[in-house]
């Protein structure tokens, strides 16, 4: 009989003792909150980005953003898209130091597949619909540049003259093939799925909402330098979105010194605001109206 020398003996065990704890430890790790998007799997004969550009084309305003609606719900986004990025911020409030970690979409909502994907610009109307269906918020001002400080990539922003067709799915998606290859000269070092920034104007929410809710707001574009293209604007009516508009949606849950939160109490929150919102005071009102009876 092969005798086994008791010091192998021993580590053997304890290799095996550790391997339980480390088994038992991972049973009781939870995250806080699911960081994945909220809707059904794409069917496989869904359409395509490409073809849904042809499909809207024709479509009145308030047509279009229902089929968007319909398809969004339906689960016809990139697989991409579903999976959300952390983005982490640490705010001094007072003498405590808040660590912040919320969940944003990788790039901004989109129909269609990876391979054949269109970014799709939407009234605030339909995206708080939208957001109000699946769990996630809209962000502010704050939300973006920290977004684009810490994204895995940050694209130029690529304009198009100003037009009365800057409104109309053709310009939409002459504007997605543009960022498309901007995309695809940088998908090896940053594939689908990368933290992308710098390519559209965020419809946000801010402290505005309150006194413009007939209004949308907007800001962001960055140029490489940092510093963006539009400053934060209420001018435009809320059935208003052209190309370089985009959304992007962070879970409603996020996590505050390692403990769940709300993102609309911490936006309410007289001390806390200051972790997600640059402005002056707290954010009293959190969601656009969505209102469709606000359509042309």
């Amino acid at each position: 009989m092969k005798i086994i020398h008791p010091l192998i003996l021993f580590i053997a065990l304890s290799w095996c003792c550790q391997e339980n704890r480390n088994s038992d430890n991972s049973k009781n790790e939870y995250p806080l909150f699911t960081t994945r998007l909220d809707l059904p799997e794409r069917s496989s004969n869904a359409y395509s980005g490409s073809a849904l550009a042809e499909i809207l084309k024709p479509l009145s305003l308030k047509d279009r953003e229902e089929r968007i609606y319909s398809e969004i719900m339906s689960g016809n986004i990139p697989p991409f898209l579903r999976q959300l990025k952390p983005v982490s911020v640490s705010v001094a409030v007072g003498n405590t130091i808040w660590n912040l970690i919320i969940h944003v979409t990788a790039d901004y909502m989109a129909l269609g597949s990876d391979e054949d994907y269109f970014i799709i610009p939407m009234t605030p109307i339909i995206a708080q619909e939208i957001a109000n269906a699946i769990g996630v918020i809209m962000i502010t001002r704050k939300m973006v540049n920290d977004i684009w400080l810490q994204a895995d990539l940050q694209l130029d922003p690529i304009t198009i003259k100003q037009s009365q067709e800057m409104v109309s799915i053709p310009v939409f998606s002459d504007h997605n093939s543009l960022i498309w290859s901007q995309r695809q000269d940088n998908i090896d070092l940053n594939p689908l799925g990368a933290l992308v920034s710098g390519h559209k104007k965020d419809v946000i929410l801010s402290n505005r909402i309150l006194e413009n809710q007939d209004k949308v707001l907007i800001y962001g574009w960055h140029r490489g330098n940092g510093q963006p293209i539009q400053p934060l604007y209420s001018g435009h009516i809320n059935w208003y979105a052209d190309y370089s508009h985009g959304i992007r949606f962070a879970l409603s849950e996020c996590s505050v010194n390692g403990e769940k939160r709300n993102v609309e109490e911490l936006l309410k929150d007289p001390q806390l605001y200051h972790l997600l919102s640059d402005e002056d005071g707290p954010m009293m009102m959190t969601r656009y109206p969505a209102n469709k009876s606000s359509y042309p």
